[in-house]
């Protein structure tokens, strides 16, 4: 996540989900690898900001929500809840 990042903000080259809600919100997560598939799936976070320390954050694409070809943020993962 760019959150990691001493110098913190997209990189011109790569491609980002924008995190929406719970506890990473605001946060940009490096997609630019991922195949279309891995990007429909969604996400499980390592946080300890979430209700279970430790535990993962989970965020999901919303269906038939747009995303934008090439660099930059390409779309959004929403955040729908927490697992230990």
């Amino acid at each position: 996540m760019v959150g990691d990042d001493p110098n913190p903000g997209p990189l011109p080259h790569r491609t980002y989900a924008t995190l929406i809600g719970g506890p990473l919100d605001g946060l940009l997560l490096d997609v630019t690898d991922w195949r279309p598939e891995e990007i429909d799936g969604g996400v499980a976070l390592s946080t300890e900001l979430g209700r279970w320390p430790g535990g993962r954050a989970l965020y999901d694409p919303r269906r038939g929500e747009l995303r934008a070809p090439g660099p930059g943020v390409m779309c959004r993962f929403h955040y729908s809840g927490d697992t230990p």
